[in-house]
């Protein structure tokens, strides 16, 4: 079955129709020539569709920002707080001889 949407090398710019299409806006899937297209955050948009995009307020950000930071401080404390705790215990289970020397006594007659 042939394809029913040309190439973009067949299409030719909404406002110029003697024009060869170079892109297409993402937002209104029109194509354009070089002159009728600008990029806009990495993307190439038509002229219309940038001043839609424009004129929106940028969407608001969570309030929780801040309160996640903290609360990621605190569980930090408390995870570093139980490592050391569980360190000092390991350690408490270590026998006193081996402090003392007399393990190593033991190995060297």
């Amino acid at each position: 079955m042939a394809e029913l949407t040309p190439t973009l090398a067949q299409s030719r710019c909404f406002h110029h129709a003697h024009r060869e299409a170079v892109a297409r806006c993402p937002e209104c899937h029109r194509t354009f020539c070089r002159e009728c297209i600008t990029e806009h955050d990495d993307r190439v948009v038509c002229a219309s569709c940038l001043q839609k995009l424009v004129a929106k307020p940028p969407a608001k950000r969570v309030a929780l920002h801040r309160p996640l930071i903290a609360l990621g401080a605190v569980a930090g404390f408390f995870l570093v707080w139980m490592l050391f705790y569980e360190l000092g215990r390991l350690l408490l289970l270590i026998p006193a001889e081996l402090h003392e020397g007399a393990v190593w006594k033991q190995l060297n007659p």
